[in-house]
């Protein structure tokens, strides 16, 4: 991957509306040559020759059936796909759905429970018994599973991030297949990742992985919704996710079971590839996932950023929790973008949520898109107070003496 980085870093040229084989460029994007190259070649495969660390996410509308119980078949294809990777050198992290799905079938839920103790207790129940099948399907293939629970706060504090990072990679490099579930009998609000495609993209960041691969019932990312449009179609290759590949997610109708949808995998995915991972989205339905990580088969790939963000911006841009908001005028932004700068007082226009000193916040422009994450020196509250001033008055505004950036540069990501 670091020839592939090298590369990109190259001056960039323009390719038109086009498909040359099996790669399908749409509008006017902005390619570097070594990708032009393999568009022109024909070499979707070049892009996955040095891949080694894969988080493979599969979700729950992919491993149960309509009943709500564990769809043997799907399970096995899974642990084979997985295992046939691991004999060919790949190390792989498998990031799980299913548990509170199967915990339903068992509870007799027809619909996935609003209430936490009781969605808890279904996760208490299918947890186990999805680990189950995991062990004993791995085990047929002469392969050993392990199984990490998390929470947000495994996360959100940067030594227990670390130790789940350091307990990964141990039980990749003893050859154990690590198979991760966020702690569903536990977490609450305050302490949840947020959805299983979330927390994919948070390992494959704390393991720098070489791809993100999003398994679910969807071919990949379409035009329009394929459920409600018959003449939707999919799209090969997405450069990077704008706002408007984001408006593609249409709202669907929501599942009995599952949480999340397009939309939370495009996030999801948006989050790896600006870190520097690429990402596959594809049917996980009998997914041939050899053909799948050596680029020939079907789904939608989405390209990564040219350079990798170091470990530690990386945690600050988009692992830890975001408490709040701070919208900035367009000078701000236009500032924030052309150069590393700190967040000064004087080109914030609104603050949303409440957070403190040392909370992490999000980096919005007027229109609500966010442009970065930092930890912020002041609380909402105060920045309330001195939005729009200069950072020479903000000892007389709040009586006391503080820094004059509300978030320093070395504390901030900008995307």
């Amino acid at each position: 991957m670091e020839a592939i980085s090298r590369g990109r870093r190259a001056v960039s040229m323009t390719v038109k509306l086009t498909e040359v084989g099996s790669w399908r460029v749409d509008r006017h994007h902005t390619v570097a040559p070594l990708f032009a190259f393999f568009l022109l070649m024909n070499s979707r495969e070049a892009l996955f020759e040095d891949l080694r660390t894969l988080v493979i996410k599969v979700g729950t509308r992919v491993l149960c059936e309509d009943d709500n119980s564990l769809s043997e078949a799907q399970l096995a294809n899974l642990s084979s796909g997985i295992s046939a990777l691991q004999d060919r050198g790949y190390s792989v992290v498998l990031v799980t759905s299913g548990a509170v799905g199967v915990g339903m079938g068992v509870l007799g839920y027809s619909e996935r429970p609003t209430v936490p103790a009781e969605k808890q207790a279904c996760a208490a129940i299918g947890q186990i018994r999805l680990m189950q099948k995991y062990a004993d399907l791995f085990k047929s293939h002469g392969k050993t599973v392990g199984q990490i629970l998390l929470t947000g706060d495994d996360f959100h504090d940067a030594k227990r991030f670390n130790n789940v990072r350091q307990t990964v990679r141990t039980l990749l490099a003893k050859g154990v297949v690590p198979i991760v579930n966020e702690n569903d009998t536990v977490t609450t609000e305050e302490i949840k990742v947020g959805d299983n495609d979330k927390l994919s993209a948070d390992v494959a960041q704390f393991l720098e992985a070489d791809l993100l691969v999003i398994l679910s019932d969807e071919e990949g990312l379409y035009d329009k919704n394929p459920k409600a449009h018959a003449d939707a179609r999919r799209i090969e290759v997405v450069e990077r996710i704008t706002p408007d590949i984001l408006r593609l997610a249409e709202e669907k109708p929501g599942s009995k079971v599952s949480v999340g949808g397009m939309r939370a995998k495009l996030n999801a995915i948006r989050q790896a590839t600006e870190a520097g991972t690429p990402a596959v989205l594809a049917r996980g339905h009998r997914v041939n996932l050899v053909e799948l990580v050596q680029g020939r088969g079907a789904g939608t790939l989405f390209l990564p950023r040219s350079t990798r963000i170091d470990r530690k911006r990386r945690w600050l841009a988009f692992v830890s929790k975001a408490k709040g908001q701070l919208l900035l005028d367009p000078g701000a932004v236009k500032a924030m973008q052309g150069k590393p700068s700190s967040v000064l007082p004087a080109g914030i226009k609104k603050v949303r949520g409440t957070f403190e000193p040392g909370d992490f916040v999000e980096i919005c422009t007027l229109k609500g898109e966010v442009i970065g994450r930092g930890r912020t020196a002041y609380s909402s509250a105060d920045v309330g107070k001195i939005k729009g001033r200069k950072s020479g008055e903000i000892t007389e505004i709040l009586g006391r003496k503080g820094p004059g950036e509300i978030i320093h540069r070395d504390r901030l990501v900008v995307y």
